[in-house]
């Protein structure tokens, strides 16, 4: 009967130190199943952050391409109006033939200006609707020909 005693005291022992070890062991499965959820979840915003960074990074790479391709032809256009310049002394030739030279400069400026009207959205006149080439156009700014005429399919 004492054998029986100790027997039942050791097996409740073994038992209380099982359903110990079985509670904190689904406590632990418990907290390590919550913490790889919020890892998978932080994995996955991490990489809809990177998608998202390389998508960003495409659209400044693209619009850098093309600023520096405006910007190029921008330089062209200056290199145009650099060497008209270049050619002719205005100031020699303002002192030889005075009224010449106002009446090309006021000429010039009309169509600089009209090139800004132009750029602001102003509507093309059937002068500039009608222009063949670029020139013709406007010699200030041929390069608007193709945007404004040619695009718009004003022009076979």
């Amino acid at each position: 009967m004492r054998l029986a005693g100790i027997l039942l005291c050791v097996i409740l022992v073994l038992l209380g130190i099982g359903y110990w070890y079985y509670s904190s062991s689904q406590a632990k499965i418990s907290a390590l199943t919550f913490n790889n959820a919020k890892l998978e979840t932080a994995i996955q915003l991490s990489e809809q952050a990177v998608t998202s960074l390389k998508e960003d990074q495409k659209k400044i790479n693209e619009e850098l391409a093309q600023v520096n391709t405006e910007f190029a032809t921008i330089r062209r256009q200056n290199s145009v109006l650099e060497d008209k310049l270049r050619d002719h002394d205005i100031g020699l030739l303002g002192e030889a033939k005075p009224a010449l030279v106002e009446r090309i400069i006021d000429r010039a400026s009309a169509k600089a200006l009209r090139c800004f009207e132009l750029l602001s959205g102003a509507e093309l006149t059937t002068t500039e609707r009608d222009a063949k080439n670029e020139n013709a156009f406007n010699s200030e700014c041929p390069y608007l020909y193709n945007d404004l005429v040619i695009s718009n399919g004003l022009q076979p």
